[in-house]
């Protein structure tokens, strides 16, 4: 009698245990690239996430309604990305043609289980 309440009382000890959730925090890094835009004040942004890129594709941010993402100035993209959550590294212009374009890093802090399995 003695082993058969054992034998229940573990199994519904297995019932009741649950496995801690990965907590591991991952970071991840991204770049933007401003462009000045040909006859005005504003800049066009380009993503970098690392992500395999095809030659027509258009890296440009975009609004969640799919619409191209405006910034009126280098600022206003910063200010857009620290809203999105991705802190400030690093900055270093590149000189294409008669003007700069700008390359900022980011990188963000993520939970393991949010990102997809690619590594």
């Amino acid at each position: 009698m003695k082993k058969l309440v054992i034998i229940g009382l573990l199994l519904v000890s297995t019932l009741l245990v649950k496995a801690q959730p990965d907590t591991t925090r991952i970071e991840q890094y991204c770049q933007i690239i401003i462009t000045p835009r040909l006859f005005s004040n504003k800049v066009t942004i380009d993503v970098d996430y690392g992500e395999e890129k095809k030659f027509w594709q258009d890296t440009r941010l975009r609004t969640e309604a799919g619409n191209l993402k405006k910034f009126n100035t280098v600022i206003d993209a910063m200010n857009y990305m620290g809203w999105a959550g991705w802190v400030f590294i690093n900055a270093y212009p590149l000189r294409r043609g008669d003007s700069n374009v700008w390359h900022f890093a980011f990188k963000r802090s993520f939970a393991r289980n949010e990102l997809a399995a690619s590594y």
